[in-house]
């Protein structure tokens, strides 16, 4: 997820027990030229597999993206064909490709062939109710090279509005009977994943939003998932520890003004996260730790909030 899977982030997630976790989104084109912040998105140092994701609509660029990113270390290349921003789908790349299969195959075959690396598709069920056409989209996929399909149970048209239709997902398994599927969608927890297993027929289950401030979530899921019972909620000094850990990364990595700005959102998730889980009044020092400019009075908030004890109300 672009501005939320940073290096820091997949990191910690993956120490608390995450099977896999993805880059952020990379613009194929910035990424061979160089740009600085595109180069840092793609990082994977520490993590292992490492995965990037590629978004563009240009064979040239994401083959040369593809033949960086495995220079670079990456174990797998995973191409984005779901994501719905206007920026994105405004240059035809993102969802914008499920309108043009056809389009949408060349290019992975040219990434397959510009790599030794798997290649695998993120995408959605379709752009609209109308054209729903995610099994022939994955169908044309796996049919150029790739090897796992990843399904977002919404159409572009609904960007995140509504539930994600889990049971929609069940069209591409029937389609590719033999074809590692990934559904992704409003998975909060393990019962949502139970369910939205059930209901698609996919093979695994992909995290996102939810785990915005909550890196521990992911490895939560998967630990119950595998034992089939409830698995123990880190206690608030664990989660403190995690998000000081997310914070001084992105500090180091992008230095203090633009980390402390990357941060807030994160930080802002995880107080919301302590107070729901016994620390209610953590919600009052939300506005401070959101706007503080100094580093050193950001930790210090951090760990005030998440001492506080009182009544949960997210409408504080």
């Amino acid at each position: 997820m672009s501005g939320v899977t940073d290096l820091a982030l997949r990191r910690i997630a993956m120490e608390f027990g995450a099977s896999y976790v993805v880059s952020e989104m990379v613009a194929s084109d910035e990424f061979v030229r160089g740009h600085e912040e595109t180069r840092l998105r793609a990082e994977g140092n520490g993590v292992s597999p490492h995965v990037v994701q590629l978004a563009g609509c240009e064979a040239g660029w994401l083959a040369d993206a593809a033949r960086l990113a495995e220079q670079s270390g990456a174990d797998v290349v995973d191409l984005n064909m779901g994501c719905p921003a206007k920026k994105v789908t405004g240059g035809w790349a993102g969802s914008a490709l499920m309108r043009d299969p056809d389009h949408a195959a060349r290019l992975v075959e040219a990434v397959v062939a510009a790599t030794a690396r798997p290649v695998t598709v993120k995408m959605r069920l379709g752009w609209d109710d109308a054209s729903q056409n995610a099994p022939l989209l994955a169908h044309r996929a796996v049919e150029a090279g790739a090897t796992v399909i990843t399904v977002h149970g919404r159409t572009r048209q609904q960007f995140y509005k509504g539930r994600a239709d889990w049971a929609a997902i069940d069209a591409v398994r029937q389609a590719l009977p033999a074809t590692p599927l990934v559904a992704n969608g409003d998975i909060a927890d393990a019962a949502d994943a139970r369910r939205c297993l059930a209901l698609s027929g996919a093979d695994a289950v992909m995290v996102g939003r939810a785990a915005l401030g909550r890196p521990w979530l992911p490895g939560m899921i998967a630990a119950e998932l595998r034992s089939g019972k409830p698995a123990a909620e880190p206690s608030l000094d664990v989660k403190l520890a995690a998000t000081l850990r997310h914070y001084e990364g992105l500090l180091s990595m992008m230095g203090h003004d633009a980390g402390l700005r990357h941060a807030r959102k994160h930080l802002a998730a995880a107080i919301e996260d302590a107070a729901r889980h016994g620390g209610g009044l953590a919600l009052g020092y939300k506005a401070a730790i959101c706007t503080a400019t100094a580093a050193a009075e950001v930790r210090r908030l951090l760990a005030e909030a998440f001492k506080t004890t009182g009544p949960a109300s997210l409408a504080a």
